[in-house]
């Protein structure tokens, strides 16, 4: 298997054919990184979702939510894969946090205030700022403004007392109690994670699942356990693609194909790096073909703009842009 093979199953991997709703692609993603709410929707898209407000419809219903995760960033899931995860995650995020809260001023007192007096609080979902005045109305003395809100909301998600869901006004997430559920095995969890992400970003091995997942490398190989290895310590669930017109989607920013593997240098020529890793974590939108990011793109009111590295036909891009133009409306 050479380079550009590789890269052709991976992109055929990560974006299948055929439309599909909001919970079956994060599903299968696993996960949408959701820390940019216009970022995730156009996630959605590139894997199948046909309509934008879609997305805010099925965080009404439940059928989705959105809690910190992988690499402790916040990711869109399906709402009875949420708790497994947390599983493995949770606790691994919250540790993670301690030294910040410290810092913070979110003393364990007052993050013991915060928790037994979310139940009375979240009676109904609620923005951000509205949790800290209603806990600040009981006691708990959460600086309002600064990073404190943002990481004692994160450290009751992690710890699967709350959770994101639907917007309750405009670019306003809304916070939620987390119903209660049994139990997961962490190791258990790693095992099925694992062989979703192979789906969604194999062929692929351990040390891409770590990178990807922030989990270390001796989990992720024991999570890798029994998969099928596809040659040269990569794994892979069905089959390579049949040789044809190539692949084009538009990526927007934080895309989990971006980040889904230890070394991004095989899909991005370092000369065009930093126009897509623009540090500081910023990672742009881009123009994947069959795996390979061949330039960057913006919106324009309601136009796409695509940037290309280098001599990029523009007609392979044209139709992928009028979808996305379209799936904005």
């Amino acid at each position: 298997m050479n380079e550009d093979q590789l890269l052709r199953w991976r992109m055929h991997s990560q974006f299948p054919s055929g439309a599909g709703t909001v919970a079956a692609i994060a599903a299968r993603a696993p996960g949408i990184q959701a820390q940019d709410a216009a970022a995730a929707r156009l996630g959605l898209r590139a894997r199948g979702l046909a309509e934008a407000a879609a997305v805010q419809r099925v965080y009404q219903a439940g059928e989705v939510v959105s809690s910190w995760l992988m690499r402790g960033t916040l990711h869109l899931v399906p709402t009875d894969q949420l708790r497994p995860l947390l599983a493995l995650f949770g606790a691994r995020n919250v540790a993670a946090g301690a030294r910040r809260r410290r810092e913070l001023g979110l003393t364990e007192a007052l993050l013991g205030r915060a928790l037994a007096a979310l139940p009375e609080v979240l009676t109904q979902p609620l923005s951000r700022a509205e949790l800290v005045a209603r806990l600040n109305e009981r006691g708990v003395g959460v600086e309002p403004t600064g990073q404190a809100p943002a990481h004692l909301t994160a450290y009751a998600a992690g710890l699967g007392l709350l959770c994101r869901g639907a917007e309750v006004a405009p670019r306003e997430p809304g916070y939620r109690l987390l119903p209660a559920g049994e139990e997961a095995d962490p190791a258990e969890v790693a095992a099925e994670l694992a062989a979703r992400y192979v789906t969604a970003f194999g062929p692929a091995g351990p040390a891409d699942f770590a990178a990807w997942s922030g989990l270390t490398l001796t989990v992720a190989r024991r999570a890798f356990a029994g998969l099928p290895e596809v040659g040269g310590g990569l794994f892979a669930l069905g089959e390579p693609p049949e040789e044809g017109e190539p692949l084009v989607r538009l990526l927007g920013a934080y895309d989990n194909f971006l980040l889904g593997y230890r070394d991004r240098g095989l899909m991005l020529d370092q000369r065009y790096a930093k126009r897509i890793n623009a540090g500081g974590g910023v990672v742009r939108p881009a123009l994947l073909v069959d795996g390979r990011v061949l330039g960057s793109w913006r919106r324009d009111g309601g136009r796409v703009v695509v940037e290309p590295f280098g001599a990029v036909p523009e007609g392979l891009w044209a139709a992928e842009a009028a979808a996305v133009e379209s799936f904005w409306g």
